[in-house]
């Protein structure tokens, strides 16, 4: 595991509430900080690599973009396929997640998740006849879970 010090730690913090939306975030993080922005990215990067930032990425509001219709489809799919299917379901463009999850038997049978988005209920369902034509005959049984509320997405907290 990776030791981080004063300055990771500053990074992290400065960066905890989300990057600025301008055209150079990074810059703007080492004007905040006294550094250059090629250090706040390689530092960030080696956070990156190490496992102690998970992902740099856009957390959209898919309600204010028009995506009312949120759901996250549930699929029972062989264990011994469900890398390849992930990967396969995750690369579906409408796909914004996929991941696998433990089943919880006898109640919970589903392994594979995958959130979807559309604009209208024939847009999700859609897609996810989409997914039940991908996965074939894989596919052993299927749901999907609407949103019924926005959470506040946070990231990384730490404790001054």
């Amino acid at each position: 595991m990776l030791a981080l010090d004063e300055i990771d730690l500053a990074i992290m913090r400065a960066t905890q509430a989300g990057l600025s939306l301008s055209p150079q975030p990074y810059q703007v993080i080492a004007e905040q900080l006294g550094l250059t922005a090629d250090i706040v990215m390689a530092r960030m990067a080696v956070m990156q690599d190490s496992g102690i930032i998970r992902r740099i990425g856009a957390v959209p509001n898919h309600y204010k973009l028009g995506y009312r219709f949120n759901g996250m489809t549930v699929w029972n799919v062989p264990d011994d396929r469900i890398d390849e299917l992930g990967v396969k379901v995750g690369q579906l463009t409408f796909v914004s997640h996929c991941y696998h999850r433990p089943r919880h038997l006898p109640d919970w049978p589903y392994n594979l998740f995958a959130m979807v988005h559309g604009k209208t209920q024939a847009d999700v369902d859609t897609q996810i006849q989409q997914i039940t034509e991908l996965l074939g005959t894989d596919n052993q049984a299927c749901d999907v879970l609407y949103s019924t509320k926005i959470l506040k997405k946070t990231g990384f907290r730490s404790r001054s």
